[in-house]
This record gives structure tokens, C-alpha cells and sequence, in this order.
């Protein structure tokens, strides 16, 4: 597929987030376990990130394990904690020669404590880089997020550093995970699941939504350029009418 031909690069999604669906899914049909589904779901997340950092997309998100996944069978959780772990390693070099630099959000005081330690080796090896911000939503629930962000402004109200008259969408944004990040553009959903699945909430406020029956071990370049596309086909009016876009 040519992109240069079917894309506009002058119109690309800055922030693209991915609800990646289907592993288990996946594995089902070949009548095989979900951690091979789970194993096989990190070459889409690979090829992915290759080709958003080829087209230039400066933002890529990741929805990798949210805080209803501890609700899983525990021998699920520790080969999805496993996989994260080797990968981390084994793509660190890729990283690096792509210029990407890796981030996280979620409650990562609640993950193992070698997964947590790989996590931010890389983070703190990748910072520097400058081409893409990869980050990964792990142990990551929206609604968390924002009460978390709620504390955050209750405290400093209580000690005066802010008045209750300056809270504005401005200071919530600030006491997120993401406040060093833009608002989402576009959502992908893979495996033909149509919901949000408490996955930045508050960000994807005006982002535009793509849904693919395609289960995530299956998502290919095609898939992604298909749904920028649609997305550059969209009009976003971010609440006006088409005459005031116009």
C-alpha cells in the first residue's frame, strides 16, 4: 500500500490512542491458550510502532493492561507481566534507533516489581529520544485517574495553593497522567468491541473513534492506514457548526 498516495501527511492524527482487543480471542479459534494470543498480539504492537513512528504520528498510547486486568486469572496476569518484562528488553535497541522515547501511565506501584524495574529502566534510557512519545497504559483506569487528579486539586485547595474559583479544565488537565501530553485525536478499537473500557476518559473528549472487527494479532499497516484515513475524512467541528469550521 503506497501511504504517500492514500494519506495526507499534513493531516495526521498527533495523538493516536489504541485499545488493543482480541488476543484470547484470537487464540480461541486456533484452539491454543490465550498467552498465545498475548505473545503473539506484541508483533502487532511492534509493527505499530514502527510504522506510526514512519509516518510521523508524534503521539502513540497504548491501552496494555488496565486495572480490571488483575481481575484476571492469576496465571494469565504473570505471563501478561512476563511478556511485558522480555519485551521491554528485547525492544529497547528499537527504541533507540527510532528515536522513541517510552512513557507510562497508571498505578505502576501495583506491578511486579521486575516488571516495574524493566519499565522504568527504559524510561529512564529512552528519555531523551524525541521522534515519538510510546506510552504505555499499565495498571490503568481512567476513572482512577481523575479521582486521583481530584485529590491532587482537594489538597492543594485545603493548603491554599489554589482557590476553588481557579479550577478550570486547564488545572484538572495539569494533575493527570497525561498532563504533558495533547488530547487524544483518534481512538482505534481492534476485535469489533465498541466501548471506551474506562481508557482516557477526560482526553478523548473530542477524539474521533475507529472500530475493526479485526482482532489485535491480526492488525497490519493496512488496518492502521485504514483507519487514519477514515479519520481524515471526518470533519471535526469540536462543537461548532460546519459553516464556522469552514
Amino acid at each position: 500500500m503506497n501511504k504517500s498516495t492514500t494519506i495526507n501527511t499534513e493531516n495526521l492524527p498527533t495523538h493516536l490512542a489504541i485499545i488493543m482487543d482480541g488476543n484470547g480471542r484470537w487464540a480461541k479459534q486456533r484452539g491454543m491458550l490465550r498467552a498465545f494470543g498475548h505473545e503473539s498480539g506484541t508483533k502487532s504492537v511492534k509493527q505499530t510502532i514502527e510504522n506510526c513512528t514512519n509516518l510521523g504520528i508524534k503521539y502513540l498510547t497504548l491501552y496494555t493492561f488496565s486495572t480490571e486486568n488483575w481481575n484476571r486469572p492469576k496465571l494469565e496476569v504473570q505471563t501478561l507481566m512476563k511478556i511485558l518484562i522480555n519485551t521491554l528488553k528485547k525492544e529497547l535497541p528499537t527504541l533507540q534507533k527510532n528515536n522513541i522515547r517510552l512513557s507510562t501511565i497508571g498505578n505502576s506501584e501495583l506491578l511486579p516489581e521486575k516488571a516495574r524495574n524493566q519499565l522504568f529502566e527504559v524510561i529512564e534510557k529512552t528519555k531523551d529520544n524525541n521522534k515519538m512519545v510510546l506510552t504505555l497504559a499499565l495498571s490503568y483506569g481512567s476513572r482512577e485517574e481523575i479521582i486521583s487528579a481530584v485529590k491532587q486539586i482537594s489538597e492543594k485547595v485545603k493548603t491554599n495553593a489554589i482557590a476553588v474559583t481557579d479550577i478550570n479544565e486547564e488545572i484538572i488537565t495539569q494533575h493527570l497522567y497525561t498532563h504533558d501530553m495533547p488530547d487524544v485525536d483518534l481512538v482505534i478499537r481492534t476485535s469489533g468491541e465498541q466501548r471506551i473500557s474506562n481508557f482516557l476518559l477526560w482526553q478523548c473528549a473530542y477524539a474521533e473513534f475507529y472500530f475493526t472487527d479485526v482482532l489485535w494479532p491480526d492488525f497490519s499497516e493496512k488496518d492502521l492506514h485504514n483507519a487514519i484515513i477514515s479519520y481524515q475524512k471526518r470533519e471535526r467541528r469540536f462543537g461548532k457548526t460546519s459553516e464556522q469550521v469552514k
